[in-house]
């Protein structure tokens, strides 16, 4: 296997952490970016501990001039893998959903992924190799109450990607969307306290009745079930599948 140089953002914790050590563990050389460099760093040296190939960097990937700047500063380091992990939630009805709010998840979880794609994009043709993952989520495919800025934003990765698939149909590059249903992060203990509050009944009810109620399996996704299919997305057995939902849900969308 050809060890790759791997962006992933919002890499600090949660899914963008897990996928970045099991890639690390395969010998990649994994860019840890996140909003917050102190909690890079720390996530960072957790692999380099190990043994694994990790660099930090600061990175806001709603603002253009830093994505901008990100890609110079990684021109000696050609990134051939860009997974656009970065996410944020609110909860709220719409009439009560503040507007910077909803803004706010749209640039980090849409525009973001356009814009570091946009500035890797260019690398990767010139070398005729590149592999774009972005982290949807169930609410790319479904969506739920008192999360319209969010069910937007993770639907329109998939309207990207498609976009992007026919726009480098010429060259060995492929972008697809992985869609898992809950899976346990800091992110979704946050939505289970929120959505415990806006519906008014337990945590318990939200995990029982809400979010594993519509899944057949009745369990969390894990994180290493969403790093495997991310390994494979970006092996050369998978050059030709592209513009694809990967959906991973227990079952939620065969209903």
């Amino acid at each position: 296997m050809i060890k790759r140089n791997i962006l992933i953002t919002g890499s600090a914790s949660g899914i963008g952490y897990g996928i970045a050590e099991h890639l690390a563990a395969q010998g990649h050389h994994v860019v840890l970016a996140d909003i917050n460099l102190e909690a890079a760093t720390t996530a960072s040296e957790k692999l380099t501990a190990q043994g694994l190939r990790a660099t930090p960097i600061a990175l806001d990937v709603s603002d253009a001039e830093q994505v901008r700047k990100t890609a110079e500063q990684l021109s000696s380091t050609p990134i051939d893998i860009l997974i656009n992990n970065a996410g944020i939630q609110h909860v709220s009805k719409l009439e009560l959903f503040p507007a910077s709010k909803w803004q706010q998840l749209i640039n980090v979880m849409l525009v973001g992924p356009a814009l570091l794609t946009q500035a890797f994009l260019p690398g990767m043709r010139e070398r005729n190799f590149g592999r774009i993952i972005n982290v949807g989520s169930i609410h790319s495919v479904i969506a739920s109450p008192y999360k319209s800025a969010y069910v937007a934003a993770k639907h329109g990765l998939l309207g990207f990607a498609k976009t992007v698939a026919l726009e480098t149909g010429d060259c060995d590059v492929t972008i697809n969307t992985l869609c898992p249903a809950y899976v346990k992060t800091p992110l979704v203990e946050q939505q289970i306290k929120a959505q415990a509050k806006e519906n008014g009944i337990s945590e318990d009810d939200v995990i029982n009745k809400i979010m594993l109620e519509p899944m057949p399996k009745k369990a969390f996704i894990s994180i290493d079930e969403l790093a495997a299919t991310a390994s494979f997305l970006i092996s050369d057995n998978a050059r030709n599948i592209t513009g694809q939902t990967m959906i991973l849900d227990g079952g939620w969308t065969a209903r």
